[in-house]
């Protein structure tokens, strides 16, 4: 069974005045609102269980889907009208309604891209044993990443293992490892990957044990920073990847021609 998560309990601060009245997900791009969008790209790929978070005008989605049938699909609910738990604290709740024998695929609702989400899903999660050249165990998650400028970077080491964050304007590092935080950034863009983050990534019910001592609101990816020298991060390299974070007003007059592009 494929199943997947759509973040879209933000309040889309940034899509005022839009969001004064609707929540994120239901903000139309080329006709149709993001959430349907997002859906669709899953539905098509083969998933047919979706968790989708909500919480700003809550009831609108729900409305939404109810609406629709569901799209045909088994979407459930999790609801933090209670109050917001951003990413982490989002998965961390959704706990229940999840099967924890399969991978998640978790997907940021204003997120259009060209990713084949079927073969992200089933990517090799294995992680080569440097000394024997054998897997001994699997990657925790798998993190769509490409390069592209921007000021805040995932840094990978040679076997595009998870090993920091950076923002190269600022400096600030986060890094289980001593070796990185010490780092200066000309010294951080010598030894190691940085790529930027897509917004889509993959989530293995093993790593739900490791929530339980998280409060009800944190961060996925502080999560996954936090953690990764326990357990495998890896980086997928989308190298002509095509994505467009549909965040700000000035974004939705261009996420037509971006489609367009999308289907050529």
């Amino acid at each position: 069974m494929m199943q997947a998560m759509i973040f879209a309990a933000g309040l889309g601060t940034r899509l005022k005045p839009l969001t004064d009245s609707m929540p994120k997900a239901l903000v139309r791009v080329g006709g149709e609102p993001l959430l349907k969008r997002v859906i669709f790209r899953l539905k098509d790929a083969g998933f047919n269980n979706i968790i989708i978070n909500v919480h700003h005008f809550a009831g609108q989605i729900i409305d939404y889907l109810k609406e629709n049938n569901n799209f045909g699909l088994d979407i459930k609910i999790s609801d933090e009208t209670g109050g917001l738990l951003e990413t982490g604290g989002g998965v961390k709740k959704a706990i229940p309604l999840f099967n924890p024998n399969d991978q998640i695929l978790i997907h940021n609702v204003d997120i259009l891209s060209n990713v084949d989400l079927k073969k992200f899903y089933n990517v090799d999660r294995r992680v080569m044993c440097k000394s024997c050249g054998v897997p001994h165990r699997q990657a925790g998650a798998v993190l769509l990443v490409s390069w592209r400028e921007t000021k805040r970077y995932l840094m990978f080491n040679d076997d595009m293992l998870l090993v920091g964050w950076v923002n190269i304007e600022t400096g600030e590092i986060k890094s289980p490892y001593a070796e990185v935080k010490s780092s200066t950034v000309d010294e951080l863009r010598k030894n190691y990957n940085m790529y930027a983050f897509s917004g889509i990534h993959s989530f293995s019910p093993q790593l739900f044990p490791l929530m339980s001592d998280y409060p009800d609101k944190f961060p996925i990816m502080d999560f996954y920073l936090q953690n990764c020298d326990k357990i495998a991060i890896k980086g997928y390299v989308k190298d002509d990847l095509k994505l467009m974070d549909v965040g700000k007003l000035d974004t939705i007059d261009n996420a037509e021609t971006f489609l367009s592009g999308l289907n050529q």
